[in-house]
């Protein structure tokens, strides 16, 4: 727990800096950041799995996860990303073929998957910085994944009796599934209350609402996956890249999976106006 506890308060602040910081070239440190997370997720998935460990074939799906959030966040433009997808599949399908079947289908299906999923997911940050008032909007998907979480452990630790998965996350149980339910519902509407008093911006709190009670199921689902995923390969956590948490895949799964969802929900349902 220490150890959990200590890097939040240090990767924390620091993701903060990178979100908000005011600098000439900070424009660029947040599609940085996103690119770097992306490709070692998808290393993780691909090699602590062993489900691909195929040198080029990696590389070809590390590529393709830095390169998705630039597109993202600088053009959007259909042409470059079909030539670099088009360019992809033809390399996948090259190394298929000259390893004599000894690729499955599977193995190159999985690789463009997660290659493809895992950044553009991870993207919707970059598509939430470019909105209006994204200075209120961007860090939703963190809030509301990472409360969700932090209120799942805890209501899980005090009052869980019954297991909600055993044998995906023995450690889960309904009553925490409930308590980060409830806890992301009430602090969403919080962090609602905080930017209408200190900053002064129009808010609907019944989108909030709706935000953190659909963004919590969605969060405990991408955890869930994920350990679905660790389960089938019988590995206990994807890497080690933050010390008590595991990898970016264990860190990130519940936000992998809410941050598209909280882009969605802004503009399906806006929450927070000017």
């Amino acid at each position: 727990m220490g150890k959990r506890v200590m890097v939040a308060v240090i990767f924390i602040p620091l993701l903060l800096a990178a979100i908000y910081g005011v600098s000439p070239v900070w424009p660029v440190v947040l599609p940085i950041i996103i690119a770097g997370l992306s490709m070692i997720a998808v290393h993780e998935a691909l090699w602590s799995t062993s489900f691909l460990k195929h040198p080029r074939i990696s590389g070809y799906s590390i590529v393709t996860a830095g390169l998705i959030p630039f597109w993202a966040y600088y053009s959007g433009a259909f042409l470059p990303v079909l030539a670099w997808l088009f360019v992809y599949v033809l390399l996948l399908f090259c190394e298929a073929m000259a390893s004599h079947k000894r690729i499955g289908l599977e193995k190159l299906g999985g690789a463009f998957f997660l290659s493809v999923v895992i950044p553009f997911f991870l993207s919707s940050f970059l598509r939430i910085r470019l909105m209006e008032q994204w200075r209120a909007l961007v860090i939703l998907p963190l809030v509301i994944a990472f409360i969700s979480d932090a209120f799942a452990l805890f209501a899980g630790m005090a009052f869980g009796k019954h297991k909600l998965a055993p044998e995906l996350s023995p450690k889960k149980t309904v009553e925490g599934a409930v308590g980060g339910f409830l806890g992301t519902v009430v602090c969403s509407v919080l962090y609602g209350v905080l930017l209408h008093l200190g900053f002064r911006l129009e808010v609907r709190y019944g989108a909030l609402v709706l935000y953190g009670a659909l963004g919590s199921v969605v969060s405990q689902l991408g955890d869930l996956s994920f350990s679905y995923i660790k389960r089938e390969y019988g590995i206990k956590d994807f890497g080690n890249v933050f010390p008590g948490h595991g990898g970016v895949l264990d860190r990130f799964d519940s936000v992998i999976f809410c941050a598209p969802l909280v882009e969605l929900l802004l503009h399906l349902l806006p929450a927070i106006g000017g």
